[in-house]
């Protein structure tokens, strides 16, 4: 079982930037993809964004390409998320996920943070 741990999270105004970042405790990091989530009140958990597992290949979803910057540190087993220009409509739980495919399917992940909460005034 694989912990990961989720920081970074916050609230701030539309226009802000935020940096989460995505603790791992298993030495499998370094050849696994990680993947970012998010998931609004009353709504289905989203992809965002997506790294393989040696960096480079990143993937996004439309919603924040050209926002949002997913990069990895494999020696010390952390993901970061970097948001700028945060929009309202970016205000949910934000989740890092394990899994061995490149795959934007939240069902081909194995192993699940807790989250971090962002929340973006206008």
């Amino acid at each position: 079982q694989v912990e990961l741990v989720e920081s970074g999270g916050g609230s701030v105004q539309a226009g802000d930037s935020l940096r989460l970042s995505c603790a791992a405790s298993s030495r499998p990091f370094s050849r696994s993809v990680i993947g970012w989530f998010r998931q609004a009140p009353g709504k289905e958990r989203e992809f965002v964004a997506l790294i393989r597992a040696r960096g480079g290949s990143e993937f996004y979803a439309d919603s924040v390409k050209g926002r949002f910057t997913i990069s990895r540190d494999n020696p010390k087993n952390l993901v970061f998320l970097q948001m700028n220009n945060l929009k309202p409509e970016d205000t949910a739980v934000y989740y890092c996920a394990m899994g061995s495919q490149y795959s934007s399917n939240r069902q081909d992940y194995d192993d699940w943070g807790r989250g971090t909460q962002v929340t973006v005034a206008s």
